[in-house]
């Protein structure tokens, strides 16, 4: 991957002037040459003052980082100036119409606008000085090139104001993936170490032994904590640091999970039905969040002591059902179902909650996966 740092960026567009200036400057040297610039009347010999006026026109373009405005006028009386001492004709113009586009492009349409309006009026009133018809193919020429300018312009600002909104909004994406990713580890592991607490204090003086078990429990699921808040706000640092010294969450990991569960007085029975196949990334993530997110519900909610996870492997998706048998419908209040929703609905897929008519409570989702792997 190539880096491309900020200040290589500038100065790739400090040297656009520079490019500019040396067009105008070779290009009207070739055009003094051919014979369409000896009519009507003989132009001025280029000199020195030429010169510095083409090099000017375009260095003056850097006046855009001081006033975009600033720099409009100056490039356009620069240009006027030399078109008024009778030089010959050629790319003079360069500048002046680069410059309408970097206006256009910073959001100064009306400047750009009224300097091209300004421009166009000294460029038909010094031509028609030389004796040129303002009426002549010189006019209409400048006119449609001035009127395209400005067009592309706009055209160029609209793209990207496009990227920068969708770079926006991917960044806005991301954010809220990682405030999902931090909630669901927070809202399981805090609601584990919780309940051990409970169990602790209470037993701390008549069972010690069941006491210290406890504790271990809250420990390890501190330390669990720790690491995954760890992984997710480095990823979102975007810092390369240690390499991860477990695997990421996953169906893999699905064991672990109803392990800590049961630790914590949550008995969990896992159903698979279909061929286990690998998930994308994103699913396999996604699933595991839902499922987590669904039994920390339960496990704070419901009142049980047990729950049910059914994993479905289909063709071209994956259907993860938990159901409990406690007091339906509490487990609805919070942000843990809306961020499962959320979860679903970015990978395309579908989320019903809701009651049981023999009592409990059920979510059940389905991921697409994109056929087998």
């Amino acid at each position: 991957m190539t880096w491309d740092h900020p200040y290589r960026r500038r100065g790739r567009k400090r040297l656009i002037p520079l490019l500019v200036a040396a067009i105008q400057m070779i290009g009207v040297t070739f055009a003094s040459h051919f014979p369409a610039n000896q009519a009507p009347a003989t132009p001025r010999s280029l000199d020195l003052l030429a010169y510095a006026l083409l090099a000017g026109s375009a260095l003056a373009m850097w006046l855009v980082h001081v006033r975009v405005e600033l720099a409009l006028g100056v490039v356009t009386a620069l240009t006027a100036t030399y078109l008024a001492l009778g030089y010959p004709w050629g790319p003079f113009f360069l500048a002046f119409l680069f410059m309408l586009i970097l206006a256009v492009v910073l959001g100064r349409q009306l400047s750009a606008a009224l300097t091209a309006a300004a421009g166009y009026a000294l460029f038909v009133w010094l031509t028609a000085r030389r004796g040129i018809d303002p009426l002549s193919w010189h006019s209409l020429v400048a006119a449609v090139v001035i009127v395209g300018v400005l067009l592309f312009a706009q055209v160029v600002r609209a793209n990207r104001d496009r990227i920068v909104e969708q770079r926006r909004r991917r960044a806005g994406d991301e954010r809220l993936r990682m405030a999902r990713e931090v909630h669901d580890v927070v809202a399981h592991h805090i609601s584990l170490i919780n309940v051990q607490a409970g169990v602790a204090l209470h037993l701390l003086d008549d069972d010690p032994e069941q006491a210290r078990t406890a504790l271990a429990a809250i420990k390890q699921a501190s330390r669990d904590t720790l690491r995954e808040l760890r992984q997710t706000l480095g990823v979102l640092r975007g810092v390369d640091e240690q390499a991860p010294r477990s695997p990421a969450p996953s169906l893999d990991r699905l064991d672990e999970l109803v392990e800590r569960f049961a630790t914590a007085g949550l008995r969990v029975d896992v159903h698979v039905t279909g061929r286990p196949r690998p998930l994308p990334t994103a699913v396999d993530l996604a699933a595991y969040r839902i499922v987590q997110e669904s039994l920390t519900n339960v496990h704070r909610h419901a009142g049980v002591d047990s729950a049910e996870v059914t994993v479905g492997y289909d063709t071209d998706e994956i259907v993860l059902d938990i159901t409990d048998r406690g007091r339906g419908g509490d487990a609805a209040e919070g942000n843990g179902l809306s961020g499962i929703r959320e979860r679903a609905a970015s990978l395309g897929g579908t989320v019903a909650v809701g009651p049981r008519p023999e009592g409990g409570f059920t979510v059940c989702a389905v991921l697409p996966t994109g056929g087998d792997s």
